[in-house]
C-alpha cells in the first residue's frame, strides 16, 4: 500500500464524516402507516406494535399534525371496520372508516402533505384474504380485480392523493389505473406493492387491523415465494407497464437485494416498507437493553436508503423524524 492510501482520514471527525456521507435520511423520506378505527371511544394501544395505536378519528388527527410538524414525508392509512363481509365492502364504501378518515386529512391539509391509502380488501373480509374467495376457498383473482378498481375510485374521492394497491393480484395496477382515469382522476399516483413476500414479519401488523385468515390458510398463493429474486423483476415491471408511478418492496431490510435491483432496473421511484415485524424486533431488544433501539433503528432505514429507496414507509418515521430535527 502506497504511505498516501489512507481511507482513514475521512473518518476522523464527525463533520468529515457528514460532509463525505454518501446516503442521507431525512424526515421527508419518511412515510408513517397509521390505523383509523371504527367504534373506538379513545385510541387502543396495538400491543405488538409498542408506541402505535388504532386510532379515533380525533386522535388520528392529533397524530398527523404531529408528524407533520416533525417534517415526516406522508402518511398511509389502513382502516379498521366494525364489521366485515365475505367481499370486504367496508374497503370501497364511501362512508367506510378509511374513506371518512381521508376526506378528514384532506380538509386539514389539501396538499401540504402526502396522503395514502393502503388498497386491499384483507382488513374488511371476514375470511381474512385479500381477495374475493371462489367455492373452494382459493382467491377469484379477476373477480377481485372489480373491486380493486371500486376502492380506488372511492378513496380518490375522499381524497387519497395516492392509492397503494397491496394484494398483489395479477393485472391489479392495469384495472385501477382504468378505473382512476375513466372517473377523472387520472392525477391519483399508484404505489403498487410488487414485489410483496410471502413474509413471516407481518404478525403485528395483522394484530393492528385485526385480521386473521380463515382455516389457518396462508397467501402464498398470491404473494411471493422468499426464496426467488427473480420473479421480483418481472412484478415489478409488468406493474410499471399497467401504470404504476412508484413501486413498492415489502419487507425491507431482508428484502435489500431486491430494493437494489428494482432501483437500478426501474426509472420510477422505488418505495420499500420497514414492516411492523421489523419495528417490533427492534423494540423488543432495545426494551431488554440488549440493543440501542434508535441508533438500530436509524441504521436500518439508513441502509434501506442506501439500497436504493427513494423513501421508506415506517413505524419509526415519527421517532425518527424527531431524531434527525434535534
Amino acid at each position: 500500500m502506497f504511505p498516501t492510501e489512507r481511507p482513514r482520514r475521512l473518518r476522523r471527525t464527525a463533520a468529515l464524516r457528514q460532509l463525505v456521507a454518501e446516503t442521507t435520511l431525512a424526515p421527508d423520506d419518511l412515510v408513517a402507516p397509521l390505523f383509523v378505527a371504527e367504534a373506538l371511544s379513545a385510541p387502543k394501544p396495538i400491543l405488538s406494535l409498542p408506541g402505535h395505536f388504532q386510532h379515533t378519528l380525533d386522535s388520528l388527527s392529533s397524530e398527523v399534525a404531529r408528524l407533520h410538524r416533525a417534517g415526516v414525508g406522508g402518511v398511509i392509512l389502513f382502516g379498521v371496520p366494525e364489521s366485515k363481509d365475505e367481499h370486504g365492502s367496508g374497503a370501497f364504501d364511501p362512508n367506510g372508516i378509511a374513506q371518512v378518515a381521508l376526506r378528514r386529512l384532506r380538509d386539514e391539509y389539501g396538499d401540504e402533505l402526502v396522503v395514502m391509502a393502503d388498497l386491499c380488501l384483507d382488513e374488511y373480509t371476514s375470511h381474512g384474504h385479500c381477495g374475493v374467495l371462489r367455492a373452494d376457498g382459493s382467491v377469484d383473482n379477476d373477480a377481485t380485480l372489480d373491486l380493486y378498481a371500486r376502492t380506488a375510485v372511492a378513496q380518490a374521492h375522499a381524497g387519497a392523493a395516492v392509492v397503494a394497491p397491496s394484494g398483489m393480484m395479477d393485472g391489479q395496477v392495469g384495472a385501477i389505473r382504468r378505473a382512476l382515469d375513466d372517473s377523472g382522476f387520472t392525477e391519483t399516483v399508484i404505489m403498487a406493492y410488487a414485489a410483496k413476500y410471502a413474509s413471516g414479519l407481518y404478525g403485528p401488523f395483522r394484530e393492528a387491523v385485526g385480521v386473521e385468515i380463515a382455516g389457518g390458510g396462508n397467501r402464498r398463493g398470491y404473494q411471493q415465494d422468499y426464496r426467488n429474486r427473480r420473479e421480483s423483476w418481472r412484478e415489478a415491471r409488468l406493474d410499471v407497464e399497467e401504470g404504476a408511478d412508484i413501486i413498492m418492496v415489502k419487507p425491507a431490510m431482508t428484502y435489500l437485494d431486491v430494493v437494489a435491483d428494482l432501483a437500478e432496473q426501474l426509472d420510477v421511484p422505488i418505495s420499500a416498507y420497514h414492516v411492523s415485524g421489523e419495528y417490533a424486533m427492534v423494540k423488543a431488544a432495545s426494551e431488554n437493553g440488549w440493543i440501542d433501539g434508535s441508533a438500530v433503528a436509524l441504521e436500518q432505514l439508513t441502509a434501506i436508503r442506501r439500497a436504493g429507496a427513494d423513501f421508506i414507509l415506517t413505524y419509526f418515521a415519527g421517532e425518527i423524524a424527531e431524531t434527525l430535527n434535534s
